[in-house]
């Protein structure tokens, strides 16, 4: 199916209907809103799935879901799903791996958001959709990279500045392109290589 941009797939603590497995597009996953703002905890494309923690046996989506790339998707049911699940045991093994993954990175995350400079966490974030996306240009307004980081609209400009004046990316009237991955990489933080080791020991 397609999902389109700004779509919301699920509510935090709203019962899980469906399960999706991106192929093309990619999804945010959003803590609930506290005074009114919100941050993203976790970005899900076509190396995992929407949904998983249907494992762990909580119907509840414990996160806001909102598709920030559109594109394609798969979409199963959460009872065909489960069923899929309870048969296949080398389903639900890799499946608490994966959830075992999002836990880690979202550790990764929460200490990004502590200790590492806007710069850092914005690399970090182009390279993540990078990955997802299979193309070096997106769309991206100063508002959307504010809210996803958990920031000021003017510190994604002064962030964004200086990744173009060096090179990295070209960012202009909402649209970014990756102009050198490899040292868009060495700009990011130690949690970008950190979120790819633990995916590639136990997802590979």
């Amino acid at each position: 199916m397609e999902l389109d941009f700004s779509a919301h797939l699920c509510e935090a603590s709203d019962a899980v209907e469906y399960v999706y497995f991106p192929t093309t597009a990619y999804i945010s996953q959003l803590a609930p809103p506290v005074d009114g703002a919100q941050i993203e905890i976790g970005l899900v494309g076509d190396e995992g799935m929407l949904g998983a923690t249907l494992v762990l046996g909580v119907g509840a989506s414990p996160h806001q879901s909102i598709v920030q790339g559109a594109g394609t998707s798969l979409r199963m049911e959460c009872a065909k799903f489960l069923k899929h699940v309870a048969v296949d045991v080398k389903l639900d093994a890799l499946l608490k791996q994966y959830l075992f993954v999002q836990l880690v990175q979202l550790q990764h995350a929460t200490l990004c958001t502590r200790f590492h400079h806007i710069e850092e966490r914005l690399a970090r974030w182009l390279l993540m959709v990078h990955d997802r996306t299979g193309g070096d240009r997106f769309v991206m307004t100063h508002e959307y990279l504010a809210a996803m980081l958990g920031v000021r609209r003017v510190g994604v400009t002064q962030a964004a500045s200086a990744l173009q004046q060096r090179g990295l990316i070209s960012y202009r009237r909402g649209q970014i392109v990756i102009l050198d991955r490899e040292l868009l990489e060495e700009a990011a933080c130690a949690c970008y290589a950190a979120d790819k080791e633990i995916y590639a020991e136990l997802m590979s």
